[in-house]
């Protein structure tokens, strides 16, 4: 029997899109603090979730996306329809956010949950010069949403009026896009924080990383032939 309508998935393709999300918090100028924020209250945050550049937007594939704040925060649940998906308030403690994404229509996808850790206090070797600077917090993450066999439809939407190129891909494996001018490709940006560069370079630190760690098991293990052999001739003198 046939899928219905809207459900017939495009077999053996993977299409992913990037973004970004996190936050980003300053300390709230006690000689220019606003009457309307709370007296307990020490710094003003944003929670975000943001395009990846060079991709200019999210909104063809989100619909919508829900900030779940502590509960001690009027109306906890904030729901944001349209870009920027951004909440701004203010508090003086840190917790975890949970972030609803909900996809368009046409994607016929559960919405998906990811968690956040709100960040007020610097931390890290440059805590104390941002402490002593005031310098704002920022904290937030590379992530990709992976879209395993879309429908038909959102296939479409994916890859069409600037979503990214057209074809299909072997099982499993990841539909991207080199694009043309205007064009929303999946692929990293060669410059900037998330990029192909900065993969490279966190490649090049795990490689020797690896190295290290083999010199220091081939150490360890050197050492411990060196104790059996002392053992064995302990056991033959006796």
């Amino acid at each position: 029997m046939p899928a219905p309508a809207g459900t017939k998935r495009v077999k053996g393709i993977s299409i992913y899109r990037p973004f970004i999300f996190g936050s980003i918090a300053k300390h709230i100028d006690p000689n220019n603090r606003p009457s309307t924020i709370n007296a307990d209250h020490t710094h003003q945050w944003t929670l975000y979730l943001k395009p990846s550049p060079p991709h200019p937007d999210l909104s063809y594939f989100i619909k919508k996306v829900q900030f779940k704040l502590h509960e001690t925060y009027t109306n906890n649940l904030r729901t944001v329809e349209a870009p920027p998906f951004e909440v701004t308030e203010t508090g003086w403690g840190e917790f975890e956010v949970q972030i609803k994404i909900y996809f368009v229509p046409e994607a016929n996808e559960k919405a998906q949950t990811i968690w956040h850790h709100l960040k007020l206090h610097p931390y890290g070797p440059d805590a104390e010069r941002q402490r002593e600077t005031k310098a704002p917090v920022v904290s937030e993450c590379y992530e990709e949403v992976v879209f395993n066999e879309p429908v038909e439809a959102f296939y479409e939407l994916l890859t069409t009026s600037g979503g990214g190129g057209k074809g299909k891909g072997s099982k499993g494996s990841k539909q991207t896009s080199t694009g043309g001018k205007g064009e929303r490709v999946a692929e990293l940006p060669f410059e900037g924080l998330y990029s192909q560069k900065e993969e490279g370079r966190e490649l090049d630190r795990l490689g020797e990383a690896i190295k290290t760690v083999e010199v220091m098991v081939k150490a360890e293990r050197k050492k411990l032939e060196e104790k059996e052999k002392i053992l064995a001739d302990l056991r033959s003198e006796s």
